[in-house]
């Protein structure tokens, strides 16, 4: 693949773009890129105060989201859909938090689950109308490297019988994230749908997670010096939101495909296809998780 930048992004007017996660890192460098390209774009945080922060910067409007509360996710989702006039051209599932101690929702989820993975499934079906109603719409969701970790149990997502540990949490979220944009895609196939599902991920880049993971387990002394050396180690933000901004633009990728860099492992450089984990191929496997996404989210899933 030769090399890509944003500059090879055309003209994006008349699309409409949602993006969880947009007040910072990846998500706020595509949020920018988007709307430098004429997009309307729709960032959906958490935080009020930065997400006001980031859609002023950007240009874009705020919808408060809260990935872990399926309330949040059912109110957002139905905010999006009456502001869009029930059209939406592309939805980026980025937000993310990093490892940390065993929490749990209030619906008694398992909260690095809930937030990277549960909360995206549920925004894409609930979304999913108003993305059929877009212009040869996608879905992009945002994966990792770390997906190819261990501990995935679709039995025990929430570590109700495992012991928890923070590492097998965060690489779960992220391999059940890829094997839902797979089948996602598979089942938009099968109905015809023009809709189209893609994953990418950003290798090594610097953003805040590696900081806000010392946070989360109570070690906010190192999370300054910790968040200086990733980013001097790392690739730039910009640098690593190139894999799912073509996942997101570019005229020439399929449903079904995996973006990431291209060096050292897929840590480091350029965009081309990335190494989807053996596991998240397994289409008894990706059907389970499905059926039982859709058993602790309460949401019906689209399609079916």
């Amino acid at each position: 693949m030769q090399a890509w930048s944003d500059d090879d992004i055309t003209d994006q007017g008349g699309r409409t773009v949602v993006i969880t996660g947009a007040n910072s890192g990846l998500g706020l460098r595509a949020a920018t890129v988007l709307a430098a390209k004429g997009a309307r774009v729709i960032l959906a945080c958490r935080s009020k105060e930065r997400g006001d922060r980031a859609a002023a910067a950007v240009g874009g409007e705020l919808v408060l989201l809260d990935l872990a509360d399926l309330d949040s996710v059912r109110t957002a989702a139905a905010e999006i859909r009456d502001r869009t006039g029930d059209r939406l051209d592309l939805l980026i599932d980025n937000a993310g938090i990093p490892a940390g101690p065993l929490r749990r929702t209030a619906a008694g989820h398992e909260s690095i689950f809930a937030t990277n993975y549960l909360g995206h499934a549920a925004l894409t079906w609930l979304l999913m109308p108003a993305l059929r109603a877009g212009d040869s719409a996608r879905v992009v969701t945002v994966s990792s490297i770390a997906h190819r970790g261990k501990g995935f149990d679709v039995e025990d997502p929430g570590f109700e019988r495992r012991r928890f540990r923070m590492a097998y949490g965060y690489a779960q979220s992220k391999l059940a994230g890829l094997m839902f944009a797979l089948e996602l895609q598979q089942r938009l196939h099968a109905e015809g749908s023009p809709v189209i599902s893609l994953a990418a991920h950003p290798g090594f880049t610097g953003t805040e997670l590696a900081a806000a993971g010392a946070r989360n387990q109570g070690l906010g002394a190192v999370a300054r010096p910790l968040n200086a050396l990733t980013k001097a180690l790392s690739q730039s933000v910009p640098e690593g939101t190139l894999p799912v901004l073509y996942a997101a633009t570019a005229p020439e990728v399929r449903g079904g495909e995996y973006y990431g860099p291209q060096k050292f492992g897929e840590f480091f450089g350029g965009v081309g296809p990335a190494r989807i984990d053996p596991r998240a191929q397994d289409g008894a496997l990706r059907i389970r998780l499905w059926d039982r996404t859709a058993e602790l989210t309460g949401v019906v899933p689209d399609p079916a």
